[in-house]
């Protein structure tokens, strides 16, 4: 598990640096001007869509459909699935291609009269990769299944390898429309790259057969995730309608925050990731273990890595965004923001053990009720507290979505969640007592370093989550 989770990591992390590639160059070739805001608009939703797919949008629905069949029977559900999703795809890049116009007004209403018609433009071509998208997010469901997770995870090292590849090359000759054919070059080599090994494992891409209503139940399990993931985005727009209710610049210090919190999660992606594939291929006891393990992973991948962020808030600011005040809000909303990362990793993994059991509409039901909690916090704590108001009723939202996940399932007496969530607790507060009000930057930043590397070997030598619960 944890080998799967490191490469898996690994390949994330090279995915992530060549997006962040992508952005730099197109900024060198074309300036922090109306021809890059207009790209990144009409880049927009299909990047959504292929975020949505690498989180599990499709996989954590198929993946228990594909185990719980005989290897026969998985080579007919593949096969009978693949044109349905690449009809899925092509419908997606009609309505985004001929919608164009009306997509990047709504996404950009700030661009000028000459970005609308250059957005829509690119988005014309770009709409063309949603079959790419969907078909890579099918095909890495066997590889998922065989715990094959690093072939699977280089999708976005796929993707944004051509766009960097052109815009390195190009530099200030590039264009719009070369971008977007690089783009789109990178969504077919997405699934082109899993193609071999799925070949080697018996797969034959003529094989097309009918497994008459997995569509059916694909879509049936696949509802509450879309369901879910709307939910998320929508909080997230409520988060920055309030915020822009609290005075000039307050979006901007929320965006900054949620993009620094953003960087630590990637090893519990692949952390998810992976234990949806384990679970999924286990039952009972043996699942339960995976669950336990999985939990103390998560604790031990986050506590030490919140407490640092507390702790060293102040110092990351002034060090990664030098243009930002140290005394401003953003030290603090970014110490308020870390606290939920804990209790989202809990939650993340205890929704896939429902998952794994083929439980798609628990995990949507608890999660929207804590989104509920979420929405009507955000309505009054940020008017008392300020900015971090918005933190705190994330906090709520995802404390109670994690007792109900435990509550529903019968797990409340069968996890440790009360020693580790007070532990967890415990150091936060430890470190927004002690290291957070600290003004020396390099004091702050290496004290806050020490207190999360001891947690980390403290926290390791306590949960142990790599040892066999059955021996």
């Amino acid at each position: 598990m944890f080998g799967s989770t490191l490469w898996l990591t690994l390949a994330t992390l090279t995915g992530l640096a060549a997006g962040f590639a992508r952005e730099w160059l197109l900024v060198a070739a074309w300036g922090a001007g109306g021809r890059s805001d207009a790209f990144l608009v009409s880049l927009f939703l299909p990047e959504a869509l292929r975020m949505a797919l690498a989180a599990g949008l499709l996989s954590a629905a198929a993946l228990p459909l594909y185990q719980q069949r005989a290897a026969h029977a998985q080579q007919d559900w593949l096969g009978a699935m693949i044109p349905r999703v690449l009809l899925c795809g092509l419908g997606v890049s009609v309505l985004l291609s001929l919608g164009a116009p009306f997509w990047v007004r709504l996404i950009g209403p700030g661009l000028v009269t000459d970005g609308y018609a250059l957005a829509a433009g690119s988005l014309q071509w770009l709409a063309w990769s949603a079959p790419g998208f969907l078909l890579h997010a099918l095909l890495c469901v066997p590889l998922q299944a065989r715990s094959r997770f690093v072939l699977a995870g280089l999708g976005s090292l796929l993707f944004n390898l051509p766009p960097v590849v052109y815009l390195a090359v190009m530099r200030h000759a590039a264009t719009p429309t070369g971008l977007a054919s690089a783009c789109l070059l990178g969504s077919l080599l997405m699934p082109a790259a899993l193609l071999p090994s799925l070949v080697r494992e018996g797969w034959r891409p003529w094989h097309i057969s009918r497994a008459p209503g997995a569509g059916r139940e694909l879509l049936q399990r696949i509802g509450p995730l879309l369901s879910s993931n709307l939910a998320s985005q929508g909080l997230a727009l409520l988060e920055r309608m309030v915020a822009s209710l609290l005075g000039e610049g307050a979006v901007t210090w929320v965006n900054l925050a949620r993009k620094l919190i953003n960087l630590p999660l990637i090893a519990l992606m692949s952390l998810n990731q992976v234990l949806l594939g384990l679970m999924s291929g286990a039952e009972g006891q043996q699942r339960m273990d995976l669950l336990r393990k999985g939990l103390g992973s998560a604790t031990l991948l986050t506590v030490p890595a919140v407490a640092g962020l507390i702790g060293a808030a102040g110092a990351l600011v002034a060090l990664l965004l030098p243009n930002q005040a140290v005394d401003g809000p953003l030290p603090g909303l970014l110490a308020w923001f870390a606290v939920p990362l804990m209790f989202g990793a809990w939650n993340a993994l205890l929704a896939r053990y429902a998952y794994a059991a083929g439980d798609t509409r628990l995990p949507l039901a608890c999660e929207l009720i804590g989104s509920l909690l979420n929405a009507v916090l955000l309505a009054v704590l940020p008017f008392f507290f300020g900015l971090i108001g918005i933190a705190m009723a994330a906090v709520c939202g995802a404390i109670l979505t994690g007792v109900l996940l435990m509550r529903r399932q019968g797990l409340l007496s069968a996890l440790p969640w009360r020693e580790q969530w007070l532990l967890g607790a415990g150091v936060m507060l430890l470190a927004a007592t002690v290291l957070h009000p600290l003004s020396n930057v390099w004091l702050q930043l290496g004290l806050s370093c020490a207190y999360g590397a001891a947690l980390l070997v403290g926290l390791a030598l306590w949960l142990r989550p790599w040892r066999s619960l059955n021996p």
